[in-house]
């Protein structure tokens, strides 16, 4: 009889690890100890607090995303002067056909830059600069 001839009367079998779900064994791929290892664990998402200190939208119907002010598009006196001809009628709609706003509701005009064509303008709010650039210049506001 030899060493390398001698065998084991039971074969040589590792301890079967404990651990209940599957095939991770001993700890069930929870880890060591501590919260997230117990059973019945509820951890609240990092994230949850953060939407929970955010304020409440005012609404949630079908105007849930229309501004409770609606800001009127603005145009400045220089860009009139040198997109209209003398005479002509300046309205939101001649406004967008000569593409300085985007079609919107309301148009304020504001009196940076000077005015020397007779214009007049209606269905637009102006500033009082502007008003007065407008009179000045021979034209009118309606």
């Amino acid at each position: 009889m030899q060493l390398h001839t001698i065998k084991r009367n039971s074969s040589h079998k590792k301890a079967k690890y404990i651990g209940r779900g599957g095939k991770r064994g001993k700890t069930s791929g929870k880890g060591h100890k501590g919260q997230s290892a117990r059973a019945g664990r509820k951890m609240r998402p990092e994230w949850r607090d953060l939407i929970k200190k955010l304020p409440k939208r005012r609404g949630y119907g079908k105007n849930r995303f229309v501004p409770l002010v609606i800001k009127p598009e603005v145009v400045n006196l220089s860009a009139i002067e040198d997109t209209f001809m003398s005479g002509d009628i300046v309205t939101p709609t001649t406004l967008v056909a000569k593409k300085l706003i985007k079609p919107k509701q309301a148009v304020k005009i504001l009196g940076s830059g000077s005015l020397t064509k007779k214009l007049a303008v209606s269905g637009c709010t102006l500033s009082a600069t502007a008003r007065k650039a407008i009179l000045a210049a021979g034209g009118s506001v309606r």
